[in-house]
């Protein structure tokens, strides 16, 4: 019998756009349950959503290769998800901020968009070696390396639909996740390596707490009294910005398909660039501040939801093929954030303290998420003193700066 003759036999249960989200909502606080209870998972900062829908989605995937059932999920809200976070990115986008870092932060910003080309040079010359499509080779370069489960979660189902590639989101978020935790077992053990190898002059306290990202006064939110007129109750900001954000979205629509007449770009991009746009004319005018913690809430449950339901999607069964090619894919990406990270950071930065720590938090980043750099650089600090400088740059870059231009690299790559 013929794979479509079996899907076409396998029962299947298809979920709307209101029961999608309830069902990210269960896996992601299962996720939440298996997390708190086994050690390593928690260890290595394995996210709820990659824990709870990577169960669900072997589950099921397993069940329909089998014939068993299938499951169809409605993605539209998934979508609407998808466009809120980056929205809330390009809202992060602030020039002003990106200007205290000076010209280290410039520095870094070119070098780790050196590193979008090579991550991707590398996925695509493996990918196209072993006879694959060259975008298998994207998504597991910076697609999942620099831009994370996020990025690879929007531009899974991008690739699928624009180039078809099968299995693509699977690919993705698999790729993701193993950056996650290969970006954590080797940022702090290399970050010791340099301090050790090339002596390295450290801060002498032994043990500082965390560095605060420091920003112009007048661009703080002021959470004394929440309530009053001057500082509004958290309600009011999560409405704040939650309005914010739908009015971006909606103008992004606009910007989206005005740019798709010439181009093809991911959906997020024109509410991306509103966002920057609003953001900035924000800044300049004084009167109107766009961040706190509301924003940060729409931020975190927007890219919670969206991720799960992306997770629980995926049809793992059908990466069976691409199994072989994709571990050595992610081992020759490892071994490049290395050699980057110790030639091109730790070295051109100067092989101080500063750049052991832009290069543990470089690979951080690079390889999973901007909370895996900023654990690294923790890590580091914890023992070794704490680098200010460095740690606001990679906050900077890795929050926001860079994930604007991964998504021109990406789509420039894709459309090659």
């Amino acid at each position: 019998m013929s794979v479509e003759s079996l899907a076409q036999t396998v029962p299947v249960i298809a979920l709307d756009k209101v029961q999608a989200v309830a069902l990210a909502v269960a896996t992601y606080y299962f996720g939440v349950w298996v997390k708190n209870r086994i050690p390593f998972l928690a260890k290595y900062s394995i996210p709820s959503p990659v824990v709870g829908g990577m169960t669900f989605a072997v589950i099921m995937s397993t069940l329909e290769y089998f014939g068993i059932v299938r499951l169809q999920i409605d993605s539209t809200l998934q979508t609407v998800l998808m466009l809120a976070f980056f929205t809330t990115i390009g809202l992060m986008a602030s020039l002003k901020v990106v200007a205290t870092g000076g010209k280290l932060l410039v520095g870094f910003l070119l070098c780790v968009t050196v590193l979008l080309f090579l991550q991707n040079g590398l996925g695509i010359g493996i990918a196209e070696a072993m006879g694959l499509d060259f975008h298998y080779g994207i998504l597991a370069g910076s697609v999942s390396m620099m831009g994370g489960l996020g990025t690879a979660a929007a531009f899974g189902p991008y690739f699928e639909e624009t180039y078809g590639i099968a299995g693509g989101t699977a690919v993705g978020i698999t790729a993701a996740t193993f950056g996650m935790v290969a970006a954590l077992l080797i940022g702090g053990p290399f970050g010791e390596w340099c301090i050790r190898k090339y002596k390295v002059k450290t801060p002498k306290a032994v043990s500082t707490p965390e560095p605060e990202l420091h920003i112009p006064e007048d661009m703080e939110t002021d959470i004394v009294n929440p309530g009053s007129a001057k500082n509004p109750s958290f309600t009011d900001e999560i409405m704040k910005a939650s309005a914010i954000v739908a009015i971006c979205m909606g103008l992004g629509t606009v910007v989206s398909n005005f740019l798709g007449q010439y181009i093809t770009l991911p959906a997020y991009i024109g509410s991306m660039i509103v966002a920057a746009v609003l953001r900035n004319l924000a800044d300049m005018s004084g009167k109107v501040q766009i961040q706190g913690k509301g924003l940060d809430a729409v931020a975190d449950i927007s890219l919670v939801l969206f991720v799960t339901m992306a997770i629980n999607s995926l049809k793992l069964h059908e990466l069976m093929h691409l199994a072989l090619p994709l571990v050595i894919i992610l081992a020759a990406q490892t071994v490049l954030m290395l050699v980057f990270a110790w030639t091109f950071i730790f070295t051109a930065f100067g092989r101080n303290y500063d750049a052991v720590m832009l290069s543990a938090g470089g690979i951080g980043f690079s390889m999973g998420a901007t909370a895996n750099g900023l654990a690294n650089m923790q890590a580091i600090a914890e023992k070794y003193g704490s680098s200010p400088r460095a740690w606001l740059i990679v906050s900077l870059v890795g929050a926001f700066l860079i994930d604007l231009i991964n998504a021109i690299v990406i789509t420039w790559f894709g459309a090659l």
